[in-house]
């Protein structure tokens, strides 16, 4: 199981470094037609994966007279992330006329402070994948597909401001990449740490899905809001269905995958049982 951690964490953050800096390949002027359409199809993948999956798998693991501090949980989970937004440890930004993409300068002490940032936001990110995995591999590659869909847009946003602080593309590209790393670090701390906590790992699902309807409702769904006209919006229904349709096609292919192999839907035991 620490494998599948590792290379999913691994997986998921290298790409999405990648995809985000061949994004910034395309002239500066057209970001803002590009950049809506991965925040509408994160935003469609991020509910997905909370609704549909880590929510579901956490009630599914406790007593029915537990449901009710598992949601408690959600809302704290909320609360959390929000006042996280405040003190600016978490701050996402995908918006087109937010201060990353509105050509405003910073200074390296900026850049430092992104890459200290997304770090710790990927370090959070790799615990919560590890979460999922030890509940249910099929949960672990569906969450890990969800933060990669919602990481693209960030990370164009974060080596965006290292640019602007001053850094050279390939150096923002190496620190962008070794920020991803604190996703694998998440992770392998989820499996030593985790791994024999069984009636805990509702709960940190349920977190999970708090943090992915809060960067939904908080960042992502303010920034599409922005885009007004009638082909934006239609456009918008579009990607977000597409996030939605990846989930699903996830979803069943991983169960099929399963159920070929013998496996179906793990529980935590038998995920942990897994050969490495």
């Amino acid at each position: 199981m620490l494998v599948w951690i590792v290379a999913f964490t691994l997986l998921g953050g290298l790409l999405s470094v990648a995809a985000a800096s061949l994004l910034l390949l395309v002239p500066h002027h057209r970001h803002p037609d590009i950049v809506p359409h991965g925040v509408s199809f994160a935003l469609g993948a991020l509910l997905s994966v909370a609704l549909l999956d880590l929510l579901p798998d956490a009630v599914e693991k406790v007593a029915p007279d537990r449901v009710g501090g598992l949601f408690a949980t959600v809302l704290a989970g909320l609360m959390g992330f929000f006042l996280l937004e405040k003190l600016l440890i978490w701050r996402h930004c995908h918006a087109s006329d937010c201060h990353v993409h509105a050509g405003e300068h910073y200074h390296q002490p900026a850049g430092t402070l992104i890459v200290l940032g997304d770090g710790i936001h990927n370090l959070v990110d790799g615990v919560l994948i590890g979460a999922a995995f030890l509940v249910d591999v099929q949960l672990g590659v569906v969450t890990s597909l969800a933060v990669a869909a919602h990481e693209i847009p960030q990370e164009v946003g974060d080596f965006a401001i290292l640019l602007q602080s001053g850094y050279p593309p390939a150096k923002a590209f190496l620190f962008n990449a070794l920020s991803s790393l604190g996703a694998v670090l998440g992770g392998v701390l989820a499996y030593f740490g985790l791994e024999s906590m069984h009636d805990s790992l509702p709960y940190f699902l349920a977190v999970a899905a708090s943090s992915f309807i809060y960067v939904a409702v908080a960042d992502l769904i303010p920034s599409l809001h922005r885009k007004t006209r009638g082909t934006e919006t239609i456009q918008q229904v579009v990607f977000i269905a597409a996030g939605v349709l990846l989930i699903l096609g996830a979803q069943s292919l991983v169960h099929d995958l399963g159920r070929d192999s013998g496996q179906g839907r793990l529980g935590p035991e038998a995920a942990v049982a897994l050969p490495e």
